[in-house]
């Protein structure tokens, strides 16, 4: 056997159905490898590497499998550190196959070298060189066991070309796959059963209990079992950003997203009045609570954290209890542990004031999704984008880039089914990542419509994949947010008191235009009415991709729902009114 051939069936025996990557001249001979069993794995080619380690992190990020893909030396390699820097920080398990030059040209000027085992190394949870076409196996093993056991993350391979063509004794090795980390979690872990108890008590003992559910949650598919024992305990629910989506959005329970951007004021209201706030699978890092700024009442002595790994624990904050292992073990435990009839009045006081508080904005915020302003407002978009969800009717992926239209839809998007779900790529916050993630999203699912949420700066960076899309006849619905502008940070000069701002413009794309060249249908809508028309027709549309050019007004020109750029200009965050609120 050739080192290529063993690589090939090592990731077939571990169920590896895609690998997404790049040709080069040094990863033919596992391009000829995956050509004699394109029957069992399927190689998809992306046009640019950092598009196929988004497409690799979209597919970790809604499958419980390991997303991989693979780039050749040098400039490959380079391109491929965004993604795997995301995935790694996000808690998605991702392998990335750098097919390097051979070992002999190592340190004589061969042409692409580059140290890729160190060049990864701070960035993922193991960087390798493989230096034996022997080791191969072994470190394949281990590369799928670091991945998705303890807290998931990046693995990353650098394979030289010579490890590929090298003849194997099939007698001096091992091919043999460990199930256990087929997928992830592998060997979940459970606390103690006294934290349990403890953890329970503190549940049950407070007037005033508030779960929140982080993105850790959705990255274990644990949804249901926060609403199980949120049901079961009459606890309300908020969400962190990346934990968006934990529960349906019209569930009496359902509080709202805490945090900075994109928050709800209720929510926050919430996390501020709680006497004892339990956390799941979240970093409690600087966006949820606002730089370590927020609750204004410290969270000291009132948190107790739920997460897999330890080395998060009471990093932040002074926690009561922190209980190490699997969310969804625990998070089973304590149902079991909870009678279904359980008397739960003694929260209904509680759960009574936010709904109030809840319904209180969704009637004040009617004036801004209602609004028929030009150019269109995001808050309407969002409306539109809501009603046209509904009435498809059936589950979607939803990946949104990380910048224009973060803030207004985590605020106002509402998702009852659960079987949809969205992701936010908010590690690094690069743009780039939504229009190639439709490609992964539709191979971790073919059930569910693949939808990118991007702005004009995201659009460019990615131009290219709308051939792949077009290519594989993948049936995304992509949304352009066009203003012409970095809006985010346009909206940071703004705030900064720099009205003539520099170096954030850009002529606006032609969406539609470039849209229709790779051969996608496409719409331009620039009001309410328009978008109705163009969305009804996207979502009823069976026969590829196709993309949305929305006109809309920039974050840059009124104050987007961040908390820290509200309190900037002198307004209260946690009010429930809708305002509109101008940076000059």
């Amino acid at each position: 056997m050739r080192g290529a051939d063993v690589l090939v069936e090592m990731l077939i025996g571990y169920g590896v159905e895609v690998i997404f990557g790049v040709p080069g001249d040094t990863n033919v001979p596992l391009y000829e490898a995956l050509q004699v069993n394109e029957d069992k794995i399927r190689h998809v080619m992306a046009r640019d590497e950092r598009s196929a380690g988004y497409m690799a992190d979209a597919y970790g990020r809604f499958t419980s499998k390991p997303g991989v893909f693979e780039c050749p030396s040098g400039a490959g390699a380079m391109y491929s550190l965004p993604p795997v820097a995301e995935s790694n920080s996000s808690s998605v398990p991702v392998i990335l196959l750098t097919i390097d030059i051979p070992l002999p040209g190592e340190g004589r000027g061969v042409l692409t070298e580059l140290d890729c085992a160190r060049l990864f190394d701070p960035i993922t949870k193991m960087s390798v060189q493989v230096k034996s076409p022997e080791k191969l196996p072994e470190i394949i093993r281990r590369a799928f066991r670091i991945a998705c056991s303890g807290k998931p993350g990046a693995v990353h391979l650098q394979i030289p070309e010579d490890m590929l063509l090298a003849e194997i004794d099939p007698t001096r090795i091992s091919t043999h796959v460990e199930t256990e980390c087929m997928q992830f979690p592998a060997y979940p872990t459970l606390p103690t059963q006294d934290k349990l108890e403890t953890l329970l008590s503190l549940l049950t003992s407070s007037a005033k209990p508030l779960i929140v559910s982080g993105g850790g949650v959705n990255r274990s598919c644990t949804g249901p079992q926060v609403t199980e024992l949120a049901e079961r305990l009459n606890i309300p629910v908020c969400t962190t950003m990346t934990g968006q989506g934990t529960m349906p959005d019209d569930h009496r329970l359902a509080v709202g997203v805490i945090g900075d951007n994109g928050f709800h004021p209720h929510a926050n209201w919430a996390l501020e009045h709680a006497d004892f706030v339990l956390f799941v699978g979240s970093r409690m890092g600087s966006v949820v609570t606002i730089g370590w700024t927020f609750p204004t009442i410290t969270l000291n002595k009132r948190v107790a954290q739920i997460d897999i790994d330890p080395e998060i624990m009471a990093n932040n904050y002074e926690n009561v209890l922190s209980v190490p292992g699997d969310a969804r073990l625990v998070l089973e435990q304590l149902i079991a542990m909870t009678p279904a009839d359980r008397d739960s009045g003694k929260t209904t006081a509680w759960v009574d004031e936010l709904n109030e508080l809840r319904a209180n904005f969704w009637t004040n915020a009617q004036v801004l999704l209602n609004s028929d302003a030009a150019p269109l407002r995001p808050e309407r978009a969002v409306r539109c984008f809501n009603e046209a969800l509904e009435a498809y009717g059936k589950p979607a992926l939803i990946y949104s880039d990380a910048g224009t239209p973060t803030p207004h839809m985590t605020r106002f998007l509402k998702l009852s089914d659960r079987r949809t779900r969205i992701a936010i790529p908010r590690a690094f916050g690069g743009l780039g990542s939504a229009l190639p993630a439709t490609v992964g999203a539709w191979f971790a699912d073919k059930n569910k419509r693949p939808i990118g949420m991007f702005g004009d700066g995201s659009f460019g960076m990615s131009v290219g994949e709308l051939e792949t899309l077009v290519r594989l006849q993948i049936p995304a619905v992509l949304l352009l947010f066009n203003n012409g502008t970095f809006g985010w940070i346009k909206g940071l000069h703004r705030l900064r008191g720099h009205n003539q701002c520099f170096g954030v413009d850009f002529m606006p794309p032609k969406g539609q235009a470039i849209a229709e060249a790779f051969g996608l249908m496409a719409w331009t809508a620039r009001d309410a009415g328009e978008l109705d028309t163009a969305l009804a027709g996207a979502f009823a549309y069976k026969d590829g991709p196709c993309m949305i050019d929305i006109h809309v007004e920039s974050i840059a020109d009124r104050v987007p729902p961040v908390y820290s750029w509200l309190s900037k200009r002198g307004k209260d965050p946690l009010s429930v009114e809708a305002e509109e609120v101008r940076y000059f």
